[in-house]
């Protein structure tokens, strides 16, 4: 695999990527993010009325099942797939994991919808900080399409190594109870979440070159292992405590990871020296909306009583 190279000359000695699938790649994530956010209320609503004794069994799957709040959140969660699919094959996974960031946005809204309350002037500027900080940080990173495509050594060499990392996750998860166990599932679940991302963006490269060839090749069986793999993650994630621990474990670790991925595998570049400053601001930015929303009791409980309603 090619060197790793996030610098991109001042100069521009490459030339720039195409505004038009760059804009189309972040409106279809916006989409997406929608279709995750009502995914995940729904998924929520479902996997707080499970025992906790079914946490980390296959048996919590089950009992999912036969929720329909469960399986609405399921066709959201497919439509939040098919447009992020979309989006991948107009641009990088640099650019499109860190855009569905604004799920959290759209939660919040939603929610608020659902129960009738009104966002405090907190929330508010909570996600107008989120907001801000995932343009700052895409309009100075600016993320390019990949130079190049992940050989075979370079696949198997992400596979082992997230396939480590989250079972050291899971460990710790399985060793403990309360808020670490959902921390440690969701950063478990966004990690996977980012590395099925690149299996979405390698499918979509081969639907291109070869769609005759996609339905024999591994990528299409390693994406729909690893999405599962991440579902199941993400529901003992919601199921082991509130969404205050959950939702910024997994929302910060999908495009962390989703960053490292695309450089490091697809080689797409972000802008570095001067722009570090504007990257790290807009990160900055972009956690402290993530870490308020979180901990608005809005998202905090299953549901609000009918005291709260305005």
């Amino acid at each position: 695999m090619p060197a790793l190279d996030l610098h991109r000359g001042e100069q521009g000695s490459q030339a720039a990527p195409s505004v038009v699938p760059l804009i189309a790649a972040g409106l279809l994530a916006v989409l997406a993010a929608l279709c995750n956010a009502g995914s995940s209320v729904l998924q929520r609503r479902a996997a707080r009325s499970v025992s906790p004794e079914l946490g980390l069994r296959l048996g919590l799957i089950w009992a999912l099942i036969g929720d329909p709040l469960w399986r609405w959140g399921i066709a959201a969660l497919i439509g939040g797939f098919v447009f992020q699919a979309a989006a991948l094959s107009k641009g990088g996974i640099a650019l499109v994991q860190p855009a569905l960031v604004i799920e959290l946005p759209f939660t919040m809204i939603i929610m608020s919808w659902a129960f009738g309350v009104f966002l405090d002037k907190r929330s508010w500027l909570a996600i107008g900080a989120l907001s801000a900080g995932l343009t700052m940080f895409l309009a100075a990173a600016v993320p390019g399409p990949g130079r190049w495509s992940p050989d075979t050594l370079a696949w198997i060499v992400a596979a082992v190594v997230t396939l480590a990392t989250i079972a050291v996750l899971v460990a710790v998860g399985a060793l403990t109870r309360g808020p670490m166990r959902s921390a440690t599932l969701g950063v478990a679940a966004g990690i996977g979440f980012a590395f099925t991302a690149t299996l979405i963006k390698k499918c979509t490269t081969l639907l291109e070159e070869d769609p005759g060839a996609l339905p024999t090749s591994w990528p299409l069986y390693a994406m729909v292992a690893a999405g599962l793999g991440s579902l199941f993650l993400l529901q003992n994630a919601l199921h082991s405590g509130t969404l205050v621990v959950a939702q910024p474990a997994l929302t910060i670790s999908d495009p962390i990871a989703g960053i490292l991925y695309g450089a490091m595998m697809f080689g797409e570049p972000i802008r570095t020296g001067k722009w570090l400053v504007f990257e790290v601001a807009g990160a900055g930015l972009l956690v402290y909306g993530v870490v308020v929303l979180a901990r608005s009791p809005l998202i905090e409980v299953p549901s609000v009583p009918p005291s709260a309603r305005k």
